[in-house]
């Protein structure tokens, strides 16, 4: 784990959040959840996607992909940023767990949630289109599949620590040219730490 970041990847509300935090204190890393990132920095999640749109949210999060990145880190990536083209090539350089799960695992999460832009109005539908299409990007850009159906936030970090030490090592990306510190130019300046919790947008 020191010489690449672990980054957890998955469907809304499976508890990356969560999970990252217990693993980050149990192997005495660094912990970064870039959706809190992005809402530190920009306003909330619901804000950007009004304004600009999931297009440029996507531009938003791609850039603090490229910032954190690092040797070491523990990282929580939102449920959909593997669909950006510049973050598929980031995770080329870590080790990514996909946390899997299911509806009836996180639906008691999610209702009622109006922090997530992308399940207003029929929140259990929504999710569940959604991990269906985006579920084979998650397989293809995973070193690591655990399944967190049936476990607690500890029992998933468990199984995440048991599984890292059989992890292939990730490939190697060039990131010399990394051109996204100049992505949120493009954006209009206007422009939870828990399960469930609405700083995510997913």
């Amino acid at each position: 784990m020191r010489d690449h970041p672990v980054v957890l990847v998955g469907p809304m509300a499976v508890g990356k959040s969560a999970v990252g935090r217990v693993l980050a204190q149990r192997t005495g890393s660094r912990f970064v959840d870039t959706d809190r990132l992005i809402v530190e920095r920009h306003g909330t999640i619901a804000d950007i996607f009004a304004r600009h749109g999931e297009q440029g949210f996507r531009l938003l999060e791609a850039e603090v992909v490229a910032e954190v990145l690092v040797p070491g880190v523990v990282v929580s990536l939102g449920g959909g940023a593997v669909l950006h083209p510049r973050t598929q090539e980031l995770l080329a350089g870590a080790v990514v767990v996909f946390l899997d799960t299911d509806l009836a695992t996180v639906l008691p999460r999610i209702s009622g949630d109006s922090g997530r832009p992308l399940l207003a109005g029929r929140p259990a539908e929504r999710w569940q289109e959604l991990y269906a299409a985006r579920r084979p990007v998650y397989a293809a850009l995973a070193t690591v599949v655990v399944d967190g159906r049936g476990l607690s936030v500890r029992g998933t970090a468990d199984a995440v620590l048991r599984a890292l030490p059989a992890a292939p090592p990730p490939r190697t990306t060039d990131t010399s040219n990394d051109q996204t510190s100049t992505v949120a130019d493009s954006l209009d300046t206007d422009i939870n730490h828990e399960i469930g919790m609405q700083t995510h947008g997913d």
